[in-house]
């Protein structure tokens, strides 16, 4: 009766370790691609705002607003065409 309720005598011990492991590794990829896309969002307010703002005041001015938003729309344009072309890429490489 005892094995009834032990779930565990009927599974490999190291399975639960494994999806153990798997679910870290994939929580892991998620933090990494989170802190990259973070790094970049401040790469891109920093080139633009070096670009775009000639003297910090209290609030931007209309220009600068449009300038920092044109800016980042820009990068953010070219890192997906940039990306796609490498998919692109991959894919057509690995057809061969």
């Amino acid at each position: 009766m005892s094995d009834l309720f032990s779930s565990s005598s009927d599974l490999p011990a190291n399975l639960g370790n494994e999806a153990m492991e798997k679910e870290l590794q994939e929580f892991l990829l998620v933090e990494r691609e989170k802190a990259k896309l973070q790094a970049q969002i401040h790469e891109f307010a920093d080139i633009c705002w070096d670009k775009c703002v000639d003297k910090p005041g209290s609030k931007l001015d209309s220009r600068t607003e449009t300038c920092m938003l044109n800016c980042v729309d820009r990068f953010i344009d070219v890192s997906l065409l940039i990306t796609n072309r490498f998919a692109q890429m991959l894919q057509k490489n690995s057809n061969y």
